[in-house]
Protein backbone atom coordinates (compact mmCIF):
# COMPACT_ATOMS: atom_id res chain seq x y z
CA UNK A 1 0.00 0.00 0.00
CA UNK A 2 0.98 3.48 -0.69
CA UNK A 3 2.26 5.60 2.06
CA UNK A 4 0.37 8.02 3.60
CA UNK A 5 1.40 11.68 4.98
CA UNK A 6 1.09 15.32 5.09
CA UNK A 7 2.58 16.98 2.29
CA UNK A 8 5.90 18.97 3.62
CA UNK A 9 6.86 22.59 2.44
CA UNK A 10 9.49 20.56 0.26
CA UNK A 11 7.13 18.88 -1.34
CA UNK A 12 4.72 22.06 -1.80
CA UNK A 13 7.52 23.73 -3.68
CA UNK A 14 8.53 20.70 -5.73
CA UNK A 15 5.00 20.18 -6.74
CA UNK A 16 4.50 23.94 -7.85
CA UNK A 17 8.06 23.54 -10.56
CA UNK A 18 7.95 20.51 -12.32
CA UNK A 19 11.84 19.55 -12.98
CA UNK A 20 12.56 20.81 -16.83
CA UNK A 21 13.92 17.69 -17.68
CA UNK A 22 13.88 16.20 -21.60
CA UNK A 23 13.42 12.55 -21.99
CA UNK A 24 14.52 10.74 -24.86
CA UNK A 25 12.10 9.93 -27.60
CA UNK A 26 9.98 6.80 -27.09
CA UNK A 27 10.63 3.73 -29.75
CA UNK A 28 7.20 2.90 -31.28
CA UNK A 29 8.50 -0.55 -31.83
CA UNK A 30 9.13 -1.24 -28.01
CA UNK A 31 6.80 -1.28 -25.22
CA UNK A 32 6.47 2.03 -23.84
CA UNK A 33 5.76 1.37 -20.33
CA UNK A 34 9.29 -0.38 -20.13
CA UNK A 35 10.88 2.61 -21.40
CA UNK A 36 9.56 4.79 -19.70
CA UNK A 37 10.15 2.98 -16.36
CA UNK A 38 13.76 2.75 -17.65
CA UNK A 39 14.51 6.16 -17.64
CA UNK A 40 12.68 7.18 -14.69
CA UNK A 41 14.45 4.80 -12.75
CA UNK A 42 17.60 5.91 -14.34
CA UNK A 43 16.96 9.74 -13.26
CA UNK A 44 15.65 8.78 -9.80
CA UNK A 45 18.85 6.74 -8.76
CA UNK A 46 21.87 9.00 -10.11
CA UNK A 47 19.16 11.67 -8.33
CA UNK A 48 18.45 13.83 -11.39
CA UNK A 49 14.79 13.05 -9.80
CA UNK A 50 15.90 14.18 -6.43
CA UNK A 51 13.94 12.58 -2.63
CA UNK A 52 10.59 14.24 -2.58
CA UNK A 53 10.36 15.58 -6.19
CA UNK A 54 6.60 15.08 -7.38
CA UNK A 55 6.26 13.87 -10.68
CA UNK A 56 3.17 14.56 -12.74
CA UNK A 57 1.57 11.95 -15.07
CA UNK A 58 0.51 14.38 -17.56
CA UNK A 59 4.12 16.38 -17.83
CA UNK A 60 6.08 12.80 -17.96
CA UNK A 61 3.33 12.12 -20.33
CA UNK A 62 3.59 15.21 -22.62
CA UNK A 63 7.38 15.11 -22.30
CA UNK A 64 7.91 11.98 -24.03
CA UNK A 65 5.25 12.09 -26.31
CA UNK A 66 3.47 9.19 -24.93
CA UNK A 67 -0.20 8.62 -23.19
CA UNK A 68 -1.08 8.43 -19.89
CA UNK A 69 -1.51 4.40 -19.52
CA UNK A 70 2.04 3.54 -20.30
CA UNK A 71 3.63 6.53 -17.82
CA UNK A 72 0.55 4.92 -15.17
CA UNK A 73 2.50 1.43 -15.96
CA UNK A 74 5.91 2.98 -15.40
CA UNK A 75 5.10 4.23 -11.84
CA UNK A 76 3.46 1.09 -10.92
CA UNK A 77 6.48 -0.52 -11.08
CA UNK A 78 8.35 2.14 -9.41
CA UNK A 79 6.50 1.87 -6.33
CA UNK A 80 6.94 -1.94 -6.64
CA UNK A 81 10.11 -0.80 -6.68
CA UNK A 82 10.05 1.32 -3.78
CA UNK A 83 11.60 4.51 -5.67
CA UNK A 84 7.75 6.54 -5.97
CA UNK A 85 5.14 6.90 -3.67
CA UNK A 86 1.77 8.22 -4.24
CA UNK A 87 -0.40 10.30 -1.96
CA UNK A 88 -4.27 10.33 -2.24
CA UNK A 89 -5.16 13.32 -3.96
CA UNK A 90 -2.26 15.01 -3.95
CA UNK A 91 -0.14 12.99 -6.45
CA UNK A 92 3.00 10.94 -7.06
CA UNK A 93 6.31 11.79 -5.84
CA UNK A 94 9.74 10.32 -5.59
CA UNK A 95 10.40 8.30 -2.30
CA UNK A 96 12.87 9.76 0.32
CA UNK A 97 15.60 7.99 1.90
CA UNK A 98 15.23 5.52 4.38
CA UNK A 99 18.03 5.16 7.23
CA UNK A 100 16.52 2.05 8.32
CA UNK A 101 15.83 0.31 5.04
CA UNK A 102 19.45 1.52 3.78
CA UNK A 103 21.22 0.10 7.16
CA UNK A 104 19.57 -2.97 6.43
CA UNK A 105 20.67 -3.19 2.74
CA UNK A 106 23.95 -2.19 4.12
CA UNK A 107 23.85 -5.37 6.49
CA UNK A 108 22.96 -7.86 3.61
CA UNK A 109 25.08 -6.72 1.13
CA UNK A 110 28.25 -7.22 3.76
CA UNK A 111 27.55 -10.55 4.24
CA UNK A 112 27.26 -11.67 0.98
CA UNK A 113 29.97 -10.14 -0.19
CA UNK A 114 32.03 -11.27 2.85
CA UNK A 115 30.95 -14.52 1.53
CA UNK A 116 31.86 -14.10 -1.39
CA UNK A 117 35.63 -13.30 -1.04
CA UNK A 118 35.97 -16.11 1.39
CA UNK A 119 34.68 -18.41 -1.13
CA UNK A 120 37.16 -17.07 -3.79
CA UNK A 121 40.02 -17.14 -1.36
CA UNK A 122 39.13 -20.81 -0.70
CA UNK A 123 38.72 -21.55 -4.80
CA UNK A 124 41.05 -18.57 -6.09
CA UNK A 125 40.28 -16.99 -9.67
CA UNK A 126 40.05 -18.76 -12.86
CA UNK A 127 42.88 -16.59 -15.47
CA UNK A 128 39.18 -15.14 -17.36
CA UNK A 129 37.96 -13.46 -14.10
CA UNK A 130 41.53 -12.19 -12.85
CA UNK A 131 42.29 -10.29 -16.57
CA UNK A 132 38.62 -8.92 -16.17
CA UNK A 133 38.68 -7.54 -12.91
CA UNK A 134 42.18 -6.13 -13.38
CA UNK A 135 40.57 -4.28 -17.29
CA UNK A 136 37.98 -2.95 -14.80
CA UNK A 137 40.41 -1.42 -12.48
CA UNK A 138 42.09 0.16 -15.41
CA UNK A 139 39.31 1.68 -17.00
CA UNK A 140 38.37 2.75 -13.26
CA UNK A 141 41.61 4.80 -13.48
CA UNK A 142 40.61 6.51 -16.51
CA UNK A 143 37.43 7.14 -15.37
CA UNK A 144 38.80 9.17 -12.29
CA UNK A 145 40.69 10.83 -14.59
CA UNK A 146 38.54 12.01 -17.08
CA UNK A 147 35.89 12.94 -13.99
CA UNK A 148 33.13 10.65 -15.90
CA UNK A 149 31.11 10.12 -12.87
CA UNK A 150 28.64 7.76 -14.23
CA UNK A 151 31.06 4.95 -16.04
CA UNK A 152 33.12 4.96 -12.47
CA UNK A 153 29.44 3.99 -10.99
CA UNK A 154 29.07 1.58 -13.60
CA UNK A 155 32.56 0.12 -13.20
CA UNK A 156 32.02 0.10 -9.30
CA UNK A 157 29.54 -1.76 -9.50
CA UNK A 158 30.93 -4.82 -11.98
CA UNK A 159 33.83 -5.32 -10.30
CA UNK A 160 31.80 -6.53 -7.36
CA UNK A 161 29.22 -8.07 -9.41
CA UNK A 162 32.50 -9.81 -11.55
CA UNK A 163 33.17 -11.18 -7.96
CA UNK A 164 29.82 -12.16 -7.37
CA UNK A 165 29.95 -14.27 -10.90
CA UNK A 166 33.26 -15.50 -10.35
CA UNK A 167 31.89 -17.91 -6.89
CA UNK A 168 30.32 -20.03 -10.12
CA UNK A 169 27.08 -19.61 -8.30
CA UNK A 170 24.22 -17.61 -10.97
CA UNK A 171 22.04 -16.54 -8.52
CA UNK A 172 24.55 -15.19 -6.23
CA UNK A 173 24.85 -11.63 -8.23
CA UNK A 174 21.01 -11.43 -9.08
CA UNK A 175 20.95 -11.07 -5.23
CA UNK A 176 23.82 -8.90 -4.50
CA UNK A 177 22.56 -6.21 -7.85
CA UNK A 178 19.14 -6.27 -5.50
CA UNK A 179 20.27 -5.46 -2.39
CA UNK A 180 22.78 -2.80 -3.81
CA UNK A 181 19.70 -0.99 -5.75
CA UNK A 182 18.57 0.78 -2.17
CA UNK A 183 22.02 1.88 -1.59
CA UNK A 184 22.30 3.41 -5.11
CA UNK A 185 21.25 6.82 -4.57
CA UNK A 186 23.20 7.34 -1.39
CA UNK A 187 26.80 5.90 -3.55
CA UNK A 188 25.55 8.89 -6.33
CA UNK A 189 25.90 12.02 -3.61
CA UNK A 190 29.52 10.12 -2.15
CA UNK A 191 30.91 9.01 -5.54
CA UNK A 192 30.73 12.68 -6.85
CA UNK A 193 33.73 13.39 -4.77
CA UNK A 194 37.08 12.65 -6.88
CA UNK A 195 38.76 11.53 -3.51
CA UNK A 196 36.61 9.35 -2.60
CA UNK A 197 36.42 7.65 -6.18
CA UNK A 198 40.65 7.59 -5.86
CA UNK A 199 40.06 5.89 -2.25
CA UNK A 200 37.23 3.29 -3.49
CA UNK A 201 39.87 2.30 -6.81
CA UNK A 202 43.16 1.84 -3.61
CA UNK A 203 40.71 -0.35 -2.00
CA UNK A 204 39.09 -2.32 -4.62
CA UNK A 205 42.95 -3.06 -5.56
CA UNK A 206 43.56 -3.97 -2.42
CA UNK A 207 40.72 -6.33 -2.33
CA UNK A 208 42.08 -7.84 -5.50
CA UNK A 209 45.04 -8.80 -4.49
CA UNK A 210 44.05 -10.08 -1.08
CA UNK A 211 41.92 -12.77 -3.07
CA UNK A 212 44.82 -13.48 -5.52
CA UNK A 213 46.95 -14.13 -2.65
CA UNK A 214 44.45 -16.25 -1.45
CA UNK A 215 44.84 -14.22 1.86
CA UNK A 216 41.59 -14.95 3.72
CA UNK A 217 41.69 -12.63 6.59
CA UNK A 218 43.42 -9.81 5.15
CA UNK A 219 40.74 -9.69 1.81
CA UNK A 220 37.60 -9.98 4.47
CA UNK A 221 38.80 -7.72 6.57
CA UNK A 222 39.20 -5.32 2.94
CA UNK A 223 35.86 -6.12 2.10
CA UNK A 224 33.88 -5.27 5.66
CA UNK A 225 36.32 -2.07 5.81
CA UNK A 226 34.92 -0.89 1.98
CA UNK A 227 31.57 -1.50 2.60
CA UNK A 228 31.65 0.00 6.03
CA UNK A 229 32.13 3.83 4.06
CA UNK A 230 28.39 3.84 3.73
CA UNK A 231 28.19 4.42 7.07
CA UNK A 232 30.02 7.22 6.84
CA UNK A 233 28.23 8.98 3.75
CA UNK A 234 24.72 8.33 5.70
CA UNK A 235 25.89 10.18 8.40
CA UNK A 236 26.99 13.02 6.42
CA UNK A 237 23.94 13.24 4.26
CA UNK A 238 21.53 13.67 7.17
CA UNK A 239 23.53 16.99 7.80
CA UNK A 240 24.15 18.12 4.78
CA UNK A 241 20.65 16.72 2.86
CA UNK A 242 18.14 16.48 5.41
CA UNK A 243 15.32 16.98 3.41
CA UNK A 244 16.60 14.11 1.09
CA UNK A 245 15.35 11.64 4.11
CA UNK A 246 12.03 10.61 5.11
CA UNK A 247 11.06 12.66 8.68
CA UNK A 248 11.60 9.93 11.19
CA UNK A 249 14.65 9.29 10.13
CA UNK A 250 16.18 12.45 9.51
CA UNK A 251 16.99 13.85 12.86
CA UNK A 252 18.15 10.47 13.78
CA UNK A 253 20.57 10.55 10.96
CA UNK A 254 23.59 10.65 13.16
CA UNK A 255 25.22 6.81 14.11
Amino acid sequence: MAQQSEVTPGEQALNAQQPDTRYPEIDPALPAGNQIFNVLQAMILTMELPPGQALSEADIATKFGASRTPVREALQKLREAQLVMTKPSRGNFVTRLNKSKILEARFLREALEVAVVDRLCETGLSDAFTASLHENLKRQKKAIKRRDNQEFRHLDDAFHLTLARATDYPRVADVLKREKFLLDRLRVLAQRSKSHQKSLLREHQNMLTAILERDRKTAISLTRQHLNSVLDTLSALGQTHADYFEQDTATRILL
